[in-house]
């Protein structure tokens, strides 16, 4: 499934090698150059981007570094396969979100958090500190009190996620929990529990995970993680089965020429 489910402008680069750079990550991400596709010629693109060699050349060391592209002599610069792509990079994450997210980044996204997330989870139960509990139940209330599809509720959702992470201990989970940051807080956006129901069903299993921590409930800890992902997991899907068929019906009823 390459259809985009939705785009979320992420902050503008800083300087001109780094705008040229997220200017063709995202190109690359969305389809527009294709794997094994050459880049146009430095000439061609020094016109198209306004900018000197060396600036473009620092964009493309920037874009081979992070696994998207890669210079060959006498053959040019070519786009790499999506499996090179380093997905754990903060600026590849946030041209995908430029790019527009799609169904396969999305469950690429709650694979690798089922991975990683329930074991924080686990490990938050047997290692947390008091500090770490009131931050798990201040991010609690403030998902009890934002509306359920607002970005303070996703905010509030992705701050007691990061808790988790900190509060395991481990320094690789904080970090992979902060560099995927930006992919999460889109996640939990486009999966946000609209009906009253499933905004019910979000807070009871959230608080799960809050006092089974709480209580050091490394098992209960660890399912009330595994829960809460899979329940996002199918609020996406839902949500791309209601896109999808909104896009049919918006379609004009094409009849078969006599």
């Amino acid at each position: 499934m390459t259809s985009r489910i939705v785009v979320i402008p992420t902050r503008r680069a800083h300087s001109n090698h780094e705008e040229v750079a997220r200017s063709i990550g995202v190109d690359i991400i969305a389809g527009r150059y294709a794997k094994g596709m050459r880049l146009p010629g430095d000439a061609e693109l020094i016109a198209m981007f306004g900018v000197s060699r060396p600036v473009l050349r620092e964009a493309v060391k920037t874009l081979v570094a992070k696994g998207l592209l890669s210079t060959k002599a006498r053959v040019g610069t070519i786009v790499r396969e999506r499996g090179a792509w380093n997905m754990f990079d903060a600026d590849v994450l946030a041209w995908h979100l430029d790019a527009g997210i799609d169904r396969r980044f999305l469950g690429d996204l709650a694979e690798i958090r089922l991975a990683v997330e329930p074991r924080a989870a686990r490990l938050a139960a047997a290692r947390r500190s008091e500090a770490d509990i009131v931050a798990l139940k201040c991010s609690m209330e403030l998902m009890r009190q934002e509306a359920p599809d607002s970005i303070g509720f996703a905010d509030a959702d992705l701050a007691l996620h990061i808790a988790v992470a900190n509060a395991s201990g481990n320094l690789f989970m904080r970090s992979i929990g902060h560099v995927i940051e930006a992919a999460l807080r889109a996640s939990f956006l486009l999966s946000a529990p609209s009906e009253e129901q499933d905004r019910e069903t979000v807070l009871l299993w959230h608080q799960r995970i809050v006092d089974a921590i709480a209580d050091r409930d490394a098992d209960m800890a660890a399912r009330a993680m595994i829960e809460v992902i899979h329940n996002g997991m199918h609020r996406h899907e839902r949500s791309a089965g209601l896109q999808v068929a909104e896009n049919v019906a918006a379609k004009p009823d094409w009849k078969d020429e006599p």
